[in-house]
């Protein structure tokens, strides 16, 4: 029987698949490559190699686009007709429910794949992506913390569970630990793009964009390269280590450049993209007609069903464009949506809708009433998927909200609240600054 590098039978396979195989594990393992293809070539060696196609159809079901998830459901048919081992039938499992919009169920299958088989690579990096994208901080952090103990460190992959419990750490707040683990992955890795995007986070989060800068550009070789898959949502930590600073000419320069120069339609790469518009908007710099294209990218993925967070930063970009009926589109979706169908459908009723009505309050002056929706969604809003770095859009609109409609001590309280986690801070200092000045109603200047 062929078994992968971690020791598992792989059914259906050949020597010349499972090094194929291999190789588009080791690709997706560091986000650097393409997996899909040498998916592709292993499956026509062998196509009747379980493992080739799970995850195949496991890549579809984490790009959270409405094709892709389609394609994943349609493969999950051919899966069902292979020759599959308890391990694989686990893999199964869990793709079943995430396809569904049943995110947490498939979490919690692999969960029980790993405790049974805690040396399987792809049941720990797939249920870290599910966990991510369901914001569960916790599990993000103690998916591989359970399983690392079986693990040596002449294993292959070991490097990988390094990168991935790094950054669980940076959600659960364990800021010097996860800096410390981050580089330990990568001494012993340096291609792995989520352990270099772990300690981006960590120096985010503690507002050392400095630090964060100096870092990106120190390890640039190994993060920007074509190949790599995370390449723009890198770039796009380092524009919030510049946007932080002020430097806002900087900040387009990086979206116009590496961030928005492909006109990437990658779904992940067009989150990164809304929010970077949005936040220049916030702080009042004009940014001309880069909506219209972002807003054009987003019609084959904002389909109010598939992935809430997603659509919501579509939102964004057609407030921008001047698309209201897109907006109206996509909040009549979720306000509509039946809660009980699916976990996702209940993340869009009880979070994205709020969400879109209240960034279309505050696109459209009405910031009272952005205020009102926001202060209650912020507190529900690690329910639905991203990181602490991707969701403070939410508290950085409301504090901006709160200024523009002179809600004082609603501004104060919140400008403090963020102080106290970044004190140094020079966006947070000057929301503080503005909400003790008599002016404080007024729009930042660009």
């Amino acid at each position: 029987m062929i078994k992968d590098r971690q020791g598992h039978a792989l059914s259906g396979t050949t020597t010349e698949a499972a090094a194929l195989y291999e190789k588009a594990v080791e690709a997706f393992n560091v986000y650097h490559g393409d997996p899909m293809t040498l998916l592709a070539q292993a499956i026509e060696a062998a196509p009747r190699f379980a493992m080739a196609h799970l995850l195949q159809a496991h890549l579809l079901g984490l790009a959270t686009e409405p094709d892709a998830v389609g394609q994943a459901r349609a493969a999950i048919g051919e899966i069902r007709n292979l020759a599959l081992d308890e391990r694989e039938a686990w893999h199964l499992a869990a793709l079943e429910h995430m396809v569904a919009g049943d995110w947490t169920l498939a979490a919690v299958t692999l969960d029980r794949l790993s405790m049974r088989f805690p040396r399987d690579l792809i049941a720990l990096q797939v249920g870290h992506q599910i966990d991510f994208f369901r914001a569960n901080a916790r599990n993000l952090r103690d998916r591989i913390a359970r399983a690392l103990p079986s693990w040596s460190t002449d294993m292959p992959g070991y490097s990988i569970l390094l990168g991935m419990l790094s950054f669980g750490q940076e959600e659960t707040g364990d800021y010097l630990r996860a800096e410390e683990t981050g580089r330990r992955a990568l001494d012993l890795q340096p291609l792995d793009c989520w352990a270099h995007h772990a300690v981006a986070h960590v120096m985010e989060m503690q507002g050392r964009a400095q630090d964060g800068i100096g870092w990106m550009v120190a390890r640039e070789p190994y993060w920007a390269g074509d190949a790599c898959f995370f390449k723009v949502h890198n770039w796009w930590h380092r524009a919030l280590y510049h946007l932080d600073l002020g430097q806002r000419d900087q900040v387009l320069a990086l979206y116009d450049g590496a961030i928005r120069k492909d006109k990437s339609v990658v779904a992940l790469d067009m989150v990164d993209a809304s929010a970077l518009l949005w936040r220049l908007h916030l702080v009042g710099h004009d940014v001309g007609d880069r909506w219209i294209e972002l807003a054009s990218a987003w019609d084959a993925h904002a389909d109010g069903n598939t992935y809430p967070f997603n659509d919501w930063h579509a939102v964004m970009s057609y407030l921008g464009a001047g698309r209201q009926k897109d907006v109206t589109r996509l909040a009549m979706a979720y306000r509509e949506n039946e809660p009980a169908v699916s976990e996702s459908a209940s993340w869009g009723r009880a979070t994205a809708f709020p969400l879109i009505e209240a960034f279309g309050a505050f696109w459209n002056g009405d910031y009272r009433a952005a205020v009102e929706l926001l202060h209650p969604v912020r507190f529900i809003a690690n329910a639905f998927g991203g990181s602490h770095a991707q969701r403070d859009v939410i508290d950085w609109t409301l504090t901006e909200a709160a200024l523009r409609g002179n809600m004082r001590d609603a501004a104060e309280a919140i400008a403090h609240e963020r102080l106290a986690l970044k004190s140094h801070s020079p966006v947070n200092r000057a929301f503080l600054a503005r909400a003790r000045d008599a002016g404080s109603a007024q729009m930042p200047t660009a």
